[in-house]
């Protein structure tokens, strides 16, 4: 994408766009992938607010009380607000969008939500600037327990800049919980110079190994899918465009720890304690790691590193250590239908 992009996307979703209805593809998805703790929450957000969310997902984890949170792209709040519930009073919710007309809406109704949600005092600030330089929007180092997006990372000109920001301001162990579509090849030259494809989330979508190969240049070596669904393209001209492209909307999670490249065998057993709120029978770390309650799972280095050393370690036994190696860990990756492959786990 050349250097007018941020323009361009401020355009589209400032100008361009006056809801959802005016959005031209499937990228946008309905609430079918919402787990029932967040669709609760979203009841109690107000209308004018949802009514200009243009999100491809539902990046919002367990665990979340008393957390600090950055949500990337926060546009008009919708999930800002629905954080600002799960992580109660006593946690803090930061929204960063460059659009004037997104932002000026989210905090339009700020004092409406901390009266539904009976909150004495603001848990949510909204900032002006760019994801790639949240230095300027004033994020520390090491400050935050999770960073979530929406469907904005494929919208940044600079993917690499974007993704160093975020585990700089991740603490150690903090997560990355990030909605997006991914492309199953890289987008030519032309389509990422369009801008109703650059608005529409397809020009800058990543391809998928590139978004491997990003991640690893900022030194995290896993990532986990929880959940994919293909993209339709509702429009014709767009998709004659777009040629043999596939785009998959796809839930990501990682976090800042020093994971392998591989999943390795240290013979390591994982007991849920189900004593997460909303979950108490059953844990889903990513889609192919279901915990019961009580029911011990052999588990590969790095994911018991995302169990012990994470937000998550006061709800988990993990049984043995890393001192004695076996091997390759022998775990079934992410296949989507649409051939687009997930992460080394």
């Amino acid at each position: 994408m050349d250097s007018n992009t941020h323009k361009n996307v401020s355009t589209y979703y400032g100008e361009t766009l006056q809801s959802t209805k005016d959005l031209k593809t499937g990228a946008c998805c309905s609430l079918e992938g919402m787990p029932p703790y967040s669709r609760a929450a979203l009841k109690n957000v107000h209308e004018e607010v949802t009514n200009k969310f243009y999100g491809c997902g539902s990046p919002i984890p367990h665990a979340l009380d008393g957390a600090h949170v950055l949500d990337l792209g926060c546009g008009s709040g919708r999930d800002c607000y629905i954080l600002s519930q799960l992580v109660g009073e006593q946690g803090r919710v930061i929204g960063v969008d460059m659009t004037e007309e997104q932002l000026s809406v989210a905090n339009k109704h700020i004092g409406w939500h901390m009266d539904k949600f009976g909150f004495s005092k603001p848990n949510v600030e909204f900032k002006l600037g760019h994801i790639e330089d949240l230095k300027t929007a004033g994020i520390p180092d090491n400050s935050l327990d999770l960073v979530v997006s929406n469907c904005v990372i494929n919208l940044s000109p600079d993917k690499e800049k974007v993704f160093s920001e975020i585990f700089r301001v991740l603490k150690p162990g903090g997560e990355l919980y990030v909605s997006d579509i991914f492309a199953s090849r890289r987008i030519p030259q032309d389509l990422q110079n369009d801008p109703v494809l650059v608005g529409e989330c397809l020009g800058g979508a990543l391809y998928i190994e590139d978004f491997r190969r990003l991640l690893r240049k900022v030194g995290c070596y896993d990532y986990r899918v929880m959940n994919s669904s293909p993209v339709p393209i509702n429009d014709k001209d767009i998709e004659a465009k777009l040629g043999m492209i596939d785009f998959v909307s796809l839930t990501i999670r990682t976090f800042k720890s020093d994971f392998e490249d591989i999943c390795e065998d240290y013979g390591q057993i994982a007991y849920y304690k189900g004593t997460i709120e909303s979950a108490e029978h059953s844990f889903t770390l990513d889609d192919h790691h279901e915990f019961i309650t009580g029911k011990p799972m052999l588990v590969c280095g790095n994911t018991a590193k995302m169990l012990s050393e994470t937000r998550f370690k006061d709800h988990f036994r993990i049984e043995g250590d890393m001192s004695v190696h076996y091997g390759p860990f022998d775990c079934a990756p992410f296949n989507a239908e649409t051939k687009i492959s997930g992460g080394c786990c």
